[in-house]
């Protein structure tokens, strides 16, 4: 019987970690998945943005059978944002207006998550309070309506809630509609074009367009699962915190806590990250052996690209570390830190030299 990952001991999750990564390279950048790509984004002009929680569960390719790459994904632990962050802000700034630049529109996709099963399955981030994480969604969607303004002609910010049971969103639309996809059969597909619409009125024809492939995805993907024994009660078994962007690969549940570089008090979250590694080990759900402090930065072309990728890393790797020795310092003793780069077009992660 295959020992389970988590019970391994640290350098064979490791090394299961990075083969998890050159595969999802190699499936990013093979001809079939390129060719679909480039074929979905000529048919489908908008922009995709989605911000999320780190958990490993909110997989929206997957979800909504969509291309990788498509999505543009902003990831932060328990999916908590604030636009006011000058990073995070410019960040947001700058891959709207290169999507104009294009004559594209842009649809931010604001995403919390919970379980209709188990309140326990919900997001920690929010003590899986379904309201706070959907009161704190809204509080991000006024924060995108300040920025690029209310309108809608250009940017639209829709809500949406990631029920993890089925994998089911729920689109929250205007004057409080909702559009819950685990209750739409796969004979209504045809219907959804103009569901969209009466949900979502002010949004701009062409954005209804290419919303549209997404819920349709979701609706088929919905349906597919619930002929399957899924398992429910996974337990928390985290043994990787990861710090910085470029984790697209992680997308198993219960590995990996991920903190985006976004908040100037980086400190915080990596002190809950630990705490929580921290207790998985004393309470036997991981080995004691060690974790993993990994942090990337990615980068488009190399030179100097490529060598301030290289800097960030470092130094996230370097703060983390001397974060977690403070807070924790028998835990940071078990500590395996690593800092590496990724190349963005390939999606190929790099780990560099100590």
């Amino acid at each position: 019987m295959t020992t389970p990952v988590h019970a391994r001991p640290i350098a064979e999750r490791i090394d299961w970690l990075m083969e998890l990564s050159r595969a999802h390279s190699a499936s990013f950048c093979s001809p079939e998945n390129h060719l679909a790509r480039q074929r979905y984004l000529a048919e489908h002009n908008t922009q995709i943005i989605a911000m999320k929680c780190m958990d490993g569960r909110i997989h929206l390719p997957y979800v909504t059978q969509t291309p990788l790459g498509v999505i543009h994904p902003f990831r932060n632990l328990g999916g908590i944002f604030e636009l006011g962050w000058p990073y995070l802000g410019d960040m947001l700034a700058d891959t709207v207006q290169q999507a104009v630049t294009q004559g594209r529109r842009v649809l931010i996709i604001i995403t919390y998550h919970y379980s209709k099963g188990s309140r326990e399955r919900g997001c920690a981030g929010f003590d899986c309070d379904r309201e706070a994480a959907m009161r704190h969604a809204f509080q991000i969607r006024s924060q995108v309506e300040k920025l690029f303004g209310n309108g809608h002609r250009t940017v639209y910010p829709l809500v949406c809630g990631f029920e993890s049971d089925e994998d089911a969103l729920v689109l929250h639309g205007s004057q409080e509609r909702t559009l819950d996809l685990s209750t739409i059969p796969v004979t209504r597909l045809a219907d959804m074009a103009s569901e969209i619409a009466s949900l979502c009125p002010d949004m701009p024809e062409p954005v209804q367009r290419d919303l549209l492939p997404l819920v349709e995805g979701n609706i088929r993907h919905v349906n597919e699962i619930r002929r399957f024994d899924r398992e429910l009660n996974i337990e928390h078994r985290e043994w990787v915190i990861c710090l910085g962007r470029g984790f697209d690969f992680l997308h198993a549940p219960n590995v990996a806590l991920i903190i985006g570089p976004y908040s100037p008090d980086l400190s915080h979250p990596i002190r809950q990250a630990a705490g929580i590694i921290k207790s998985n080990m004393d309470n036997g759900r991981v080995p004691d052996d060690g974790f993993l402090l990994l942090c990337s930065a990615p980068y488009q072309e190399p030179g100097t690209q490529k060598a301030r990728a290289e800097l960030k890393s470092a130094f996230l790797a370097e703060f983390g570390a001397n974060v977690i020795h403070q807070a924790y310092p028998d835990l940071a003793s078990r500590m395996v830190a690593r800092s590496a780069i990724l190349h963005w077009p390939e999606r190929k992660l790099q780990v560099c030299e100590s």
